[in-house]
């Protein structure tokens, strides 16, 4: 049996319990280690090391969590906030920028109030979508046809106004043409404008540091984050993914090196890896 498929401790389940029926105050460390019966320590060790997240990153993503939630079923903004446990609205609002990639009542209509443009380009994948807040690029995405790509922009922000800007997004449409390339350029170099939990931001940024060329196990991703035992959970978020090369979740491979899933198809995560290996230049 794999690490990752062991499943954690039954307290571990209660803390996490314990957590979410709690809203903005939820238990301190000290009062889960006595509430389940082991030490602060052993608590926040193992806590994070099979969830990716401590304690606290668990209830304030929860909380989120709730939020989106009761936004998406029709609750106003307001009355979400404080049944998802936000004390008050510059505590929502915090967490916004990071994790919404978006105001929280334009996120709670779909994107409403948002502007986002768009513009594509060929490339060796095929045609290539790069969309943009004024905030930063919100996602690239990779397919066959361009009103396809179209259409899926407009699933995910069904509220925004979105509309082509060949001009406005040249800069950034070129740099990851560049990025796809090899030719030149970072993705730390690109403005961005995500949404994401936690956990999902730790497995981004180690997939962005994978040099160019080489590929890492999800197992291996779990261990560099200290989450030994979430490889099942770094799959996870390298297929929400929303923005293709600029965070290379193609350079993610099964336990036995052979390829897995790819949101935008196997042929296309074997023509990335296999153009990564043939040149010289990183990511780094």
């Amino acid at each position: 049996m794999n690490r990752s498929d062991v499943p954690p401790p039954g307290w571990i389940m209660e803390a996490c319990r314990l957590i979410d029926e709690t809203g903005e105050g939820a238990p301190t460390l000290a009062e889960l280690s006595e509430a389940v019966g082991v030490s602060p320590y052993h608590l926040q060790r193992k806590f994070k090391q099979v969830l990716g997240l401590s304690p606290r990153e668990y209830a304030a993503q929860r909380r989120l969590d709730r939020f989106k939630a009761e936004v998406r079923s029709g609750e106003s903004v307001s009355s979400a906030m404080y049944g998802a446990g936000f004390g008050s609205s510059s505590r929502l609002y915090e967490r916004a920028g990071e994790t919404l990639g978006m105001t929280p009542a334009s996120y709670g209509k779909g994107g409403a109030g948002a502007r986002i443009g768009f513009a594509i380009a060929d490339s060796f994948l095929g045609r290539l979508l790069v969309a943009s807040t004024d905030r930063g690029i919100c996602r690239i995405s990779i397919g066959d046809d361009d009103g396809e790509l179209i259409e899926d922009l407009h699933r995910e922000y069904p509220a925004a106004e979105i509309g082509a800007d060949v001009s406005g997004l040249a800069d950034n449409l070129e740099a990851v043409l560049s990025i796809l390339s090899g030719a030149s350029g970072t993705a730390e170099a690109l403005p961005f404008d995500l949404r994401a939990t936690a956990f999902q931001w730790k497995v981004w940024d180690c997939l962005r540091r994978i040099p160019r060329g080489a590929t890492m196990t999800y197992a291996e991703i779990a261990a560099a984050i200290g989450s030994p035992n979430s490889a099942r959970a770094v799959g996870r978020a390298c297929a929400t993914n929303p923005v293709a090369v600029a965070i290379p979740c193609h350079r993610a491979v099964g336990g036995d090196g052979k390829l897995r899933g790819y949101r935008w198809g196997l042929d296309r995560k074997r023509k990335l890896l296999d153009g990564e290996a043939g040149t010289t230049a990183t990511d780094r």
